[in-house]
């Protein structure tokens, strides 16, 4: 039998459980789990975040997950990204700093060099996108000419300001193939077009007033407001080069507010947007 004290204890216990387990993430869902006592902040609902993460370099998927933890945006569409990479990036958002994600895979090849693995089964590389909110409606589709590398999209719906968004992640062709981007261009904005709300993230290799990157202003605006073909001067740089290749192209969706920072884990910085639906 207990005692009285016992059961006071006990009753504390279950409490400080109870409180544990909450608060509910952006997507009502409750961590089933216990949160580390170093977790970061709960995911920032709507916020948005596209990442090079330079491949190949010599980077710990440690300090990757914790780049992506000091902002912890709803949605993260990573390029250059090796699935077995992915997977720990995501376990260690999960375990070290208490944030959930789902994570669909967008690997367009397969290359031991980058990736790693057996020499007759290398991994696969690629895009990913990692979402607080389920992932729906998944297309992974490789462009029809990649250029000096295999090159694609992959595009998920999800919620995002209380509506249904299409997301689309891509990497076009390398610096000094500007015609294979006209191409993957071509491919990609009518995939987009065909939504009325969407968000395009990725790393185009281009900067805004480059030709091949027409149709998606045709279709969308940059995150940030004053940048803009005709005033490329004003685009913050996006590199360690200092040329802005990262983009959030959004279409029926507002930005709030967005930021680029410097990363000592990839040649490219991290950007991140905050946004409303339209």
């Amino acid at each position: 039998m207990f005692g009285r004290g016992a059961w006071l204890l006990a009753g504390a216990v279950a409490v400080t459980g109870m409180l544990v387990l909450g608060p509910s993430t952006p997507v009502g869902l409750p961590f089933a789990r216990t949160v580390p006592a170093d977790a970061a902040k709960d995911v920032v609902p709507n916020r948005v975040m596209t990442w090079n993460l330079c491949n190949p370099c010599d980077q710990d998927n440690v300090d990757r997950a914790a780049e992506i933890a000091r902002y912890a945006p709803q949605i993260v569409g990573l390029q250059e990204a090796c699935v077995r990479d992915v997977e720990r990036i995501r376990d260690h958002l999960a375990n070290l700093h208490g944030l959930d994600y789902h994570v669909e895979y967008g690997p367009v090849l397969r290359n031991w060099s980058r990736c790693g693995g057996a020499p007759w089964k290398p991994g696969g590389y690629g895009q990913a996108l990692l979402s607080a909110a389920p992932m729906t409606d998944v297309v992974l589709e490789e462009y029809p000419h990649g250029g000096s590398e295999d090159r694609g999209y992959l595009a998920v719906t999800t919620e995002v300001a209380g509506q249904p968004v299409r997301v689309f992640n891509t990497h076009l062709a390398q610096r000094r193939q500007e015609s294979v981007r006209e191409e993957q261009t071509r491919v990609l904005a009518p995939q987009v077009a065909r939504y009325d709300r969407a968000i395009v993230l990725g790393d185009f290799n281009a900067v805004p007033e480059s030709p091949e990157l027409a149709p998606m202003w045709a279709l969308a605006e940059d995150t940030d407001a004053g940048c803009r073909p005709s005033s490329a001067g004003d685009c913050k740089p996006t590199t360690d080069w200092q040329s802005k290749f990262d983009y959030v192209f959004l279409r029926g969706v507002s930005a709030l507010g967005h930021e680029v920072l410097d990363s000592e884990y990839s040649d490219h910085h991290l950007l991140h947007t905050d946004v409303t639906a339209s």
